[in-house]
């Protein structure tokens, strides 16, 4: 019999994520913005800064776009599980939370030409990861590791580039 996950399981973020989805995710991103963008619609947005919220506490598992991405897309496309450290992932969604949220209470506050500026930046970081791979909040996330604003101890997989050397199913 198939027990329940615990909280603690359905709110944890993985320790790996595969690159593949997660640029998956960033496409369905920049097809959500971009419909904002284009019609203003309030809704779209809201969803956008649910998926982002839900990614941050959980990973996939609670967004609709991470299990499309992970679930149906990322496998029919027969993509490979390329595995990379998921703090830094993790950070980056919450930029994206910040940011969407940000823009859901610019648009609930009648600044919607200031939260289309927000979601339009949005749309420029998810498109620079969905189309060449390139995590700005990753980046950022490195940096600030780099500076000592971060703890090494939040990602140990990101200075040691041997654990990312080893096969997915040794992780």
């Amino acid at each position: 019999m198939k027990t329940l996950p615990s909280s603690s399981e359905i709110f944890s973020f993985p320790d790996w994520v595969n690159e593949n989805a997660a640029r998956t995710v960033a496409a369905g991103v920049v097809l959500l913005t971009s419909i904002y963008l284009l019609t203003g619609s309030g809704w779209v947005l809201a969803l956008l800064a649910y998926g982002f919220v839900a990614r941050v506490l959980s990973g996939p598992t609670l967004s609709p776009l991470g299990q499309l991405a992970t679930r149906v897309i990322v496998p029919a496309l027969g993509l490979p599980d390329r595995q990379v450290p998921g703090p830094p992932k993790r950070f980056a969604q919450g930029i994206g939370a910040v940011l969407s949220l940000t823009g859901v209470a610019l648009h609930l506050g009648g600044m919607t030409t200031v939260a289309m500026i927000v979601v339009a930046m949005i749309t420029g970081a998810a498109f620079l990861e969905a189309a060449f791979g390139f995590c700005l909040g990753c980046t950022i996330f490195g940096r600030l590791m780099a500076a000592g604003v971060l703890p090494e101890s939040i990602c140990v997989a990101c200075n040691d580039i041997s654990t990312r050397l080893a096969p997915a199913s040794s992780r």
